[in-house]
């Protein structure tokens, strides 16, 4: 075996063993951490209430109604029955994540609960849109739905949901229902996570092997 042809494959044998370590070395990569110290501050969060007739946005947690799970006792964003003017009307508030880059299998994970009163019933929706619109319209994936025809977690529960997609994405909290059977409901510790898929390692390992080669076969 020449020289150069005997360099060229021992290169692929380094790749080729390399590979499957790389390919189970990828961890989650947070991309989006929110705990709502502060709503008023919030970096490129959307609060839309399309309510008929509008009321409340999404608000700071009241902590006379229960306390966050963790940290300042009204560090969570908080909804209610108000979201629609007087209590009276259609409820269809939302609660929008900033753009967030995901690299193949996700997961969105944040706390919830209700306040328990008897003769209530809460709402939310969890949803995700593609590519970075800030319309509403554009949340046609429904990650799941808690309340409605079940009983609303009346303690802090944590929730996952799983979206598997390569680009720019948004997730949305939706509270929604009859603002007159409506009552009171808070959502923290917002987290997404995202896991790059193996292929996007495979092609980076096998490119730099590509680019190592070449410079060795430029130097002979």
């Amino acid at each position: 075996m020449k020289p150069h042809q005997q360099l060229i494959a021992m290169a692929a044998i380094a790749v080729a063993a390399a590979l499957p370590a790389v390919a189970h070395a990828a961890d989650p990569i947070v991309v989006l951490n929110e705990n709502f110290n502060d709503i008023g501050t919030l970096n490129n969060w959307q609060l839309i209430n399309n309510s008929v007739p509008p009321g409340l946005a999404w608000s700071q947690g009241n902590a006379g109604v229960f306390p966050a799970p963790s940290g300042p006792a009204s560090s969570y964003a908080a909804a209610n029955f108000l979201s629609a003017q007087n209590g009276m009307g259609s409820i269809d508030n939302w609660l929008i994540t900033p753009v967030v880059t995901l690299l193949g299998p996700s997961e969105l994970s944040f706390f919830t609960r209700s306040a328990s009163a008897s003769g209530f019933g809460d709402t939310l929706e969890v949803r995700f849109a593609p590519g970075s619109g800030s319309g509403t319209a554009g949340f046609d994936t429904v990650l799941g739905v808690l309340g409605g025809i079940s009983d609303y977690p009346t303690a802090w529960q944590q929730v996952i949901s799983s979206v598997d997609y390569n680009g720019q994405g948004r997730f949305a909290f939706r509270y929604i229902g009859d603002a007159s059977a409506a009552n009171y409901i808070g959502i923290d510790a917002v987290l997404v996570t995202t896991v790059p898929e193996p292929g996007a390692y495979l092609m980076l390992l096998a490119g730099l092997g590509s680019l190592v080669l070449l410079r060795r076969r430029q130097l002979m």
